[in-house]
C-alpha cells in the first residue's frame, strides 16, 4: 500500500509566521510572568483540582496526645497515590469541630501553595 503525500506548506506561508513572530519583542520567560502579574485586569487563580473519594478507615492513635486519622480512598487516582490519610480534626463552615466517619463520601480538593510551591491537601465532605 502506498503512503499518501503530505502536502507541505510553501515557503512564504512558513515565512510569513515566523515573521510575525519576530515582529514582537524578545522578553525572557520571567520577565513575562512578572508582566502578567502587574496586570490588573487579570485575575490569578492557584492551580487545584477536586476528586471525589470515600473514607476507608479510621486510624486510632496509640498516644492520648496524638489525634486519630481517617484514610481516604480517591476515585480515579492512581495505585500508589490512591490513599490519603489526614488528621480527623475537620471544622466545617460554623466553626464546629466535625469528624469523618468510615463509609463517608467527601471531595478532596488538591491546590497549590504559590509562595511555598507545595500542595495543601483539603477534604470536606460532600453536600
Amino acid at each position: 500500500m502506498l503512503h499518501a503525500k503530505v502536502k507541505k506548506k510553501h515557503g512564504k506561508a512558513a515565512l510569513a509566521g515566523v515573521t510575525k513572530e519576530m515582529a514582537k519583542p524578545r522578553m525572557a520567560r520571567s520577565a513575562k510572568i512578572a508582566e502578567l502579574k502587574l496586570d490588573t485586569t487579570r485575575i490569578p487563580e492557584q492551580p487545584s483540582i477536586t476528586m471525589l473519594g470515600t473514607v476507608e478507615k479510621i486510624i486510632l492513635s496509640r498516644w492520648p496526645n496524638h489525634s486519630e486519622k481517617a484514610q481516604i480512598v480517591v476515585d480515579g487516582a492512581d495505585r500508589p497515590h490512591r490513599n490519603l490519610r489526614f488528621e480527623n480534626t475537620l471544622t466545617d463552615e460554623y466553626g464546629d469541630d466535625v469528624r469523618l466517619k468510615k463509609g463517608a463520601h467527601v471531595e478532596v480538593t488538591i491546590t497549590e501553595d504559590l509562595q511555598k510551591g507545595n500542595p495543601i491537601k483539603l477534604a470536606k465532605t460532600a453536600a
